[in-house]
């Protein structure tokens, strides 16, 4: 989030943000030299997202269950108010880019009236059996502006040709139903997850993949894919060093996290437990915060609605995380570097990693992989949470860094890290002072850095 201009409609956030920023023409820092694998197009698209909506529903939002075994009657499902609008406001206006959707979890019921299996909404009392949940919420997305993705579970309870190679041809019809039926498509989500004694069907992935390229070549393949990996956990949180690069491919991580302890699909709201706000924004700073895209599940009701219990929580997260990075205290300060990369200051010089452009960057010289970027404020100004940010478009680089304040006269460190990453926050503890550095430590090539931001959390204990 770097100072968008956003006005929201939901009953917490009251009144509209005011858009008074200054009018001036983007630029762009000429390329630099590629370090290591770098992000496809797709990848680096989707890195900017930062925030995705996860939508589990299903037959197990009326049955209470998390796996569902496939012998579900269709004629449970039944959600007679459903308002897939009201999931793309919701998202959209707590600032996430996009929403995907479970459209069949690992009991085999699809949500679109598949041609390859009875075990769907067409046999369902809803809208008499001629519903299309997929269609309603990738028209929903399209009309709020938001990017849609589907969720298809490899391992399927229901299909009884699962655990033979005839699955393959179920699964790829089932794919490219999906992937020719519902308009663009920006994230395939093929979960890994299967039963402790279930034997795995001999899963054809390399055509399964040939087939998402073909159909929707924009689309990233998260998880059980070749562009997004499992971050390792649901907790929302990745580890304090976060590469994205894998070996010898850039492979970056996605923190999937239900809002519910302990719970991705809708269940009674007293038998549960829904994270607060302080806790989501937690989830924030150790995902989007540590280099990884957050996929935040939200689930809905049985009567097709996202319940209040659940919004709340998220209001007040949207609300804190807006007002923190509101306003970029390092935003066109004087700068300075003990290098600029062949001492062109228009093209590669310290006051582009301060600047309001995603396009431009500080860069070093090829040889020079130790630097400092320094900045002064103007006046004495408090600040408690760091934004660094590398341009990765030509890889990562950075290995370990710290940023320093002067305090008479001497430069003390209030923050030390080791990767950055699409993106790097930091809390500390706060500190007041017109000087702040930030020294790359180690870096594997020439670092280049298109952002360092101050932030000011006011209403933080």
């Amino acid at each position: 989030m770097h100072e968008r201009c956003i006005s929201f409609a939901l009953p917490v956030l009251v009144g509209l943000v005011a858009c008074n920023e200054p009018v001036d023409t983007p630029r762009a820092s000429p390329p630099i030299p590629n370090f290591g694998p770098v992000p496809t197009p797709r990848q680096l698209a989707w890195q900017e997202l930062e925030q995705v909506m996860f939508v589990h529903f299903g037959v197990n939002t009326f049955t209470g269950k998390e796996w569902g075994d496939g012998t579900e009657d269709p004629k449970i499902f039944n959600p007679t108010r459903l308002d897939a609008r009201q999931w793309a406001r919701v998202a959209r206006e707590a600032g996430f880019a996009g929403i995907v959707l479970t459209a069949k979890h690992h009991d085999g019921f699809a949500l679109w009236p598949s041609r390859t299996t009875e075990h769907s909404v067409k046999n369902s009392p809803w809208k008499n059996g001629r519903g299309d949940v997929v269609k309603e919420v990738a028209e929903a997305c399209r009309e709020a502006g938001l990017k849609f993705g589907v969720y298809l579970s490899p391992w399927d309870r229901h299909e009884p040709t699962y655990g033979t190679e005839a699955y393959n041809d179920f699964y790829v019809n089932q794919l490219t139903e999906l992937l020719t039926g519902y308009g663009p498509i920006f994230e395939v989500w093929l979960d890994g997850a299967i039963g402790p004694d279930v034997k795995a069907s001999p899963y054809d992935t390399d055509r399964w993949y040939r087939v998402v390229r073909e159909l929707q070549p924009d689309a990233v393949m998260a998880i059980a894919g070749p562009d997004v990996r499992y971050v390792g956990n649901e907790n929302g949180e990745a580890g304090e060093t976060q590469w994205s690069v894998v070996g010898d491919r850039w492979y970056p991580s996605e923190c999937d996290v239900p809002n519910r302890f302990f719970t991705w699909f809708w269940s009674d709201p007293g038998e549960i437990l829904i994270k607060r706000a302080d806790q989501l924004l937690e989830i924030y700073f150790q995902s989007v915060g540590r280099n990884c895209g957050l996929l935040l599940n939200v689930p809905p009701n049985s009567d097709g609605l996202m319940s209040e219990q659940d919004l709340v929580p998220l209001r007040v997260f949207a609300a804190s995380r807006d007002r923190i990075f509101a306003r970029n205290l390092a935003q066109g300060a004087a700068s300075s570097a003990s290098n600029v990369r062949a001492g062109d200051e228009a093209s590669y010089g310290a006051a582009l990693a301060v600047d309001r452009h995603d396009e431009t960057f500080w860069a070093t010289d090829d040889d020079v992989v130790s630097a400092t970027l320094e900045l002064d404020l103007g006046s004495p100004v408090f600040f408690d949470v760091i934004e660094i940010e590398e341009a990765i478009a030509y890889g990562q680089r950075v290995e370990a860094y710290r940023v320093e304040v002067e305090t008479n006269g001497v430069f003390n460190a209030v923050h030390a890290g080791t990767t950055i990453g699409h993106k790097r926050l930091a809390r500390i503890e706060g500190a007041t002072t017109r000087r702040v550095r930030l020294v790359i430590e180690v870096s594997r090539a020439a670092p280049a850095i298109r952002r360092l931001g101050l932030y000011d959390d006011k209403e933080r204990p």
